[in-house]
């Protein structure tokens, strides 16, 4: 039996780069610093000769799946332009729910982050939330993973 999503993993190119991004940004809270490498990982992923650089993130005030910024020393991957296209098939973004849409989207664009547009209220009768009339905008980190931000009014 599946009992919640424990972490959301994120790799990223420069993982100092990602972790200043989630927290000064976005306002998580660095909880873990962790070095992968052996066969035990490799085992896992598939991969030999890796060594993975990682740091857990977790929302203010908990709660909610910790994000895993995980960056390959060994060996690196390659960042594909198609994955941060909405459409394009796969995981493609996870949604932060947040008070103050507009204003968190505002000083997401005052720290230079790439949004796809403002924040936007999904029609009555599209689909019905129970939290209540829904607002929603995209956002990309730094390595052009797909974010959204939403709100229930």
């Amino acid at each position: 039996m599946i009992r919640g999503i424990d972490h959301i993993n994120i790799v990223v190119a420069d993982l100092a780069r990602s972790v200043a991004f989630y927290t000064e940004v976005l306002g998580f809270r660095k909880t873990a610093d962790v070095v992968m490498e052996g066969d035990w990982i490799e085992a896992i992923i598939g991969l030999k000769g890796v060594k993975g650089l990682v740091a857990f993130v977790e929302f203010p005030g908990g709660g909610g799946p910790r994000i895993e910024l995980l960056q390959y020393v060994a060996p690196a991957g390659v960042a594909l332009p198609e994955n941060s296209r909405a459409n394009t098939l796969g995981l493609r973004h996870f949604a932060f729910r947040v008070d103050g849409i507009a204003e968190m989207a505002a000083r997401l664009r005052a720290a230079g982050v790439t949004m796809f547009s403002d924040p936007v209220k999904v029609p009555q009768g599209v689909v019905k939330f129970a939290a209540g009339d829904k607002s929603l905008c995209y956002f990309l980190d730094p390595d052009g993973t797909i974010l959204e931000l939403c709100e229930y009014r």
